[in-house]
């Protein structure tokens, strides 16, 4: 239950903040401002709940520790269900908040979806953000695993995270608005419908399959330190 508890919080306060940045910010922060937002809120959450949960708050890091052989599915599957309902949670209180501003409106202003294409930012084809969000997802877990192994320094392990998931957003946001993360995509999509539906299923394959091969070379010991 305190794992639980714990995955909620981080991935609804990673959506609220991150996504909140976007909407309710996004024009005087700029994509920088934006990109930070993801990233100061990993490394809060790290240091919040990581002593309890390892603040995953994202379905592909939790993924890749399964692959690797750091969490048992039946962990995983848990982590799953805080991480999806969280996220959920977190979109349905931006939504609320950004309701209570006049001229407001869902399907032109959005909740920080993610998407690709004609009319979305940086309008890039299918083919570059499925390689963008599988690519960057990897990178982002050879990070998270490799901090937090047994020999890494610990408290320095949520600031590179963190830093980390910065950057990506630095590079990606007009390419994808940047997902990494199946539920950050999945709670905005939810909520605003249409083509941030019909989009959605790539921001939950291409982050497992980014998650999976970091997994994968941790679990052959590739990264691993010895």
């Amino acid at each position: 239950m305190k794992i639980f508890i714990a995955e909620l919080i981080g991935t609804f306060t990673l959506v609220l903040l991150g996504c909140g940045s976007a909407v309710l910010a996004g024009g005087e922060v700029g994509q920088l401002g934006i990109a930070f937002a993801f990233g100061l809120a990993i490394v809060a959450m790290a240091y919040g709940i990581g002593p309890i949960s390892g603040c995953h708050v994202n379905p592909a890091v939790s993924f890749g520790a399964f692959v690797a052989g750091r969490l048992s599915m039946n962990a995983m599957f848990q982590y799953w269900a805080a991480q999806f309902l969280g996220a959920l949670l977190g979109a349905g209180v931006l939504y609320l908040i950004a309701t209570g501003k006049a001229g407001y409106d869902l399907a032109a202003n959005g909740l920080g979806q993610n998407g690709w294409g004609p009319g979305y930012l940086g309008e890039y084809n299918l083919t570059a953000a499925f390689v963008f969000e599988i690519v960057a997802t990897f990178l982002f877990l050879v990070v998270i695993l490799g901090s937090t192994q047994k020999s890494a320094p610990g408290m320095v392990a949520g600031l590179a995270i963190g830093l980390t998931l910065t950057v990506i957003h630095i590079v990606g946001i007009q390419v994808t608005g940047v997902s990494v993360n199946p539920a950050r995509s999945f709670g905005p999509a939810v909520i605003v419908g249409g083509t941030a539906i019909s989009q959605l299923w790539l921001f939950l394959i291409a982050p497992l399959i980014g998650a999976a091969l970091a997994g994968y070379l941790f679990k052959q010991k590739l990264l691993e330190t010895d």
